[in-house]
């Protein structure tokens, strides 16, 4: 049995890994595509090897294993329809001799593998894979697997494996292979690829119905690490395991393998394609009004006073009806331009064609041109156009023909004045909070839970005083980590001493004024205390024409660090390692140039370069692959000028990151998402500015090419 130390450990790190899975107990709106059977490793697989089987495009699982005394945590998502991405956190007991850590290793690793051959009537599916190649090598292996299905429910697997795959009963060899753990991890180890020992493996799974799954194979990895660390006895290759599949998809295992142990094994999977709609239940919008064709020509209501405050104040009534507010309206005799803020619905077609409708019920018949115009920040973003008569004729058509008559331009200098008595306005809100850290080697997963209180105070549409209070109820983050040595100004390892000062705290009190300096152009200006370390200045620009997949930034920003009490007061900018007493300056200025492109299919990119808080220098390449409801899945790597050694563990900064709307779940309209960072170790190195009200996100959901993605909801 594992000892208390491991048992404690990964109670935590499911709490951590779980965060992110939690929409995969939730019921989907849509029944997803059936899954195959995940390994120990928390890929498609028999019981410890691999299969040559792809999960459906864009299944997101969380795979939990415990086997002697190993437990994995692993993370996979079906990047596209062939290639797969993994990320495991293993915790090994008995596995090294350090009291400190009560014998427990902590290891991370990345995998991936791509399938070259889908399986056809008389081919079998073909599977290149290679393990832990973003790690310590400790798991470091590459695969060709190949896959047939014999007949209903039974499949047959064989492939050959170099690294730990071919470490028992090789065969053949492909020259000479490292062997050695880093210590440091996160860098390719392109020097071992496909190099060293080949041995082959395989095996055979039958599945009698859709419940269960029967499985025996034999593994070409001889655990040689583990067996002469004594953490376990391996006397077979042969491992024999039994499948378990819920209604919902998930998967639990009972496996005994190494011919000595006893295992079990627990898959949570996901579909974002698959996890409903935003909204879905809510009430139907209003239905088009039919004009009638003799009242077109009628301009009489432009002589009539009344006539245009009663329209104004019925579209506001009915707008209203449908969590949408509208703050300014412009009647001409052939057009009405309005200005449209969306607190409601997170696609942004939905709300433009709720108000479109009620439109069509309040305006004069004359008006045959909607102008709407979106507000995020107190300033315009585009202004979708759309003929009334278009609406009246294609409202019972797909909404894909309404787009192809609308049009969408630059809402520059379109954005009328707010109503008279909207602003100054004040909201505020509480409620709970989670800060979490993981992956620090002593603290696998460190966390803090509490109560929020956050409010803002809009001086004017664009100038918004804004603030967050924060109270800690209970949470480590508090506790230091495994060591406080580090080579470079303490610009984020030292979150422990402001979790342990800080409460309660300010998290963060600033003025952002946001605005429109021209064609394409969109600007922030926040000053205060921008964030729980740092307070100061930060100014941002952003290009980003309406109708382009393309947007340029920069963002300048001159901090100033704050007090580990995250009140009022600031500090110097001198670190101190506790270490070796070495002195290390942050410096005043930093900030990046950015580049974003949608790159179609639900990908987008970004490349972010300049200087990081630390004073080093380099760049982040981002990629997201994104659906029409709300979900994004994605990951990010940061090199800088820092070396691997000055960094410290895990080389370079990394991590995987998910946005999971509310809205699925609920079943109602929401526009809130749940952000969720996952990075493999947080350093100092590769560290950013976490600035608030970024211009990008909010610039672009109001543009072209994001509103086309989900004009499916225009008519809903």
């Amino acid at each position: 049995m594992p000892n208390s130390r491991l048992q404690g450990v990964m109670k935590r790190a499911v709490f951590g890994f779980a965060s992110v899975s939690l929409s995969a107990m939730a019921a989907n709106a849509q029944e997803a595509p059936r899954v195959p059977s995940f390994n120990l490793h928390g890929s498609p697989g028999l019981i410890d090897m691999p299969t040559a089987e792809t999960a459906p495009d864009a299944t997101l699982s969380t795979t939990f294993s415990y086997v002697g005394d190993t437990m994995r945590s692993t993370i996979g998502f079906q990047i596209t329809p062939r290639l797969a991405g993994y990320f495991r956190y293993t915790a090994l007991a008995n596995f090294v001799d350090n009291d400190d850590w009560d014998d427990v290793y902590f290891d991370r690793s990345f995998d991936v593998s791509y399938q070259i051959l889908r399986e056809s009537k008389y081919r079998p599916a073909l599977t290149l894979g290679m393990r832990d190649v973003l790690g310590t090598g400790l798991y470091s292996a590459e695969y060709l697997v190949a896959t047939k299905t014999l007949s209903p429910g039974l499949k047959v697997t064989g492939g050959i494996g170099w690294g730990r795959l071919g470490s028992y009963n090789s065969f053949a060899s492909a020259g000479t292979r490292s062997d050695i753990t880093l210590e440091l991890g996160g860098i390719p180890t392109y020097d071992r690829w496909f190099r060293g020992d080949i041995s082959a493996f395989g095996g055979v799974s039958y599945a009698p119905n859709d419940r269960w799954n029967f499985k025996l194979e034999y593994s070409s990895d001889a655990y040689a690490n583990e067996v002469g660390a004594g953490q376990i006895e391996r006397t077979s290759p042969w491992n024999f395991g039994i499948d378990y599949r819920f209604k919902n998809g998930n998967q639990l295992s009972l496996y005994h393998v190494h011919g000595t142990e006893v295992g079990a094994q627990f898959t949570l999977s996901t579909n974002p394609k698959f996890q409903g709609i935003p909204g879905g239940v809510e009430p139907a919008g209003v239905a088009i009004k039919p004009r009638n064709p003799s009242e077109i020509a009628d301009l009489g209501w432009t002589l009539d006073a009344n006539a245009s405050s009663n329209a104004k104040n019925a579209l506001g009534v009915l707008a209203a009806k449908e969590g949408l507010v509208v703050e300014a309206v412009k009647l001409e005799n052939h057009r009405a331009t309005v200005r449209l803020v969306n607190p409601r619905f997170g696609a942004p077609s939905q709300a433009i064609g709720r108000l479109a409708r009620t439109m069509s019920r309040s305006m004069p018949a004359s008006i045959e041109e909607f102008v709407i115009v979106p507000i995020a920040n107190g300033v315009p973003m585009s202004a979708v156009i759309l003929k009334r008569s278009d609406l009246e004729r294609l409202e019972h058509e797909s909404a894909d023909k309404m787009l192809a008559e609308a049009s969408i331009i630059d809402g520059y200098n379109l954005g009328l004045k707010p109503n008279d008595g909207l602003y100054p306005k004040f909201e505020w809100r509480l409620a709970p909070y989670v800060d979490m850290s993981v992956f620090n080697p002593s603290q696998p997963v460190k966390l803090d839970v509490g109560v929020r209180a956050s409010a803002e105070y809009y001086i004017r549409p664009n100038i918004v005083l804004e603030g967050s209070i924060t109270k800690k109820l209970a949470g480590n983050l508090d506790k230091e980590g495994r060591s406080d040595e580090s080579a470079l100004p303490r610009v984020r390892t030292d979150n422990d001493i402001y979790s342990r000062e800080g409460d309660p705290a300010i998290e963060y009190l600033q003025v952002a004024a946001y605005g429109r300096p021209g064609r394409n152009l969109y600007s922030r200006l926040s000053v205060g205390y921008l964030e729980r370390m740092y307070g100061g200045v930060s100014a941002e620009l952003l290009w980003k024409p309406v109708n382009s997949r393309f947007a340029l930034g920069a963002e300048l920003n001159y901090i100033q660090r704050r007090d580990y009490d995250q009140l009022f007061g600031f500090q110097d900018m001198t670190t101190v390692d506790p270490e070796t007493g070495a002195k290390y300056d942050i410096p005043h200025v930093n900030g990046h140039i950015s580049a974003y492109y949608d790159l179609g299919n639900g990908f987008h990119g970004q490349l972010d370069v300049g200087r990081y808080l630390a004073g080093d220098y380099g760049g982040t390449i981002s990629i997201d692959r994104e659906f029409a409801n709300g979900w994004k899945v994605g990951a990010y790597a940061t090199f800088t000028n820092v070396s691997a050694e000055d960094f410290g563990e895990g080389s370079f900064d990394k991590g995987l990151r998910f946005y999971i709307p509310l809205a699925p779940f609920i079943g109602q309209p929401s526009r809130k998402v749940n952000p969720v960072t996952i990075q493999s170790l947080s350093r100092d190195g590769g560290a950013r500015l976490n600035v608030r009200g970024r211009l990008y996100e909010e610039t672009r959901e109001y543009h072209e090419p994001e509103i086309a993605k989900s004009w499916g909801r225009f008519w809903r």
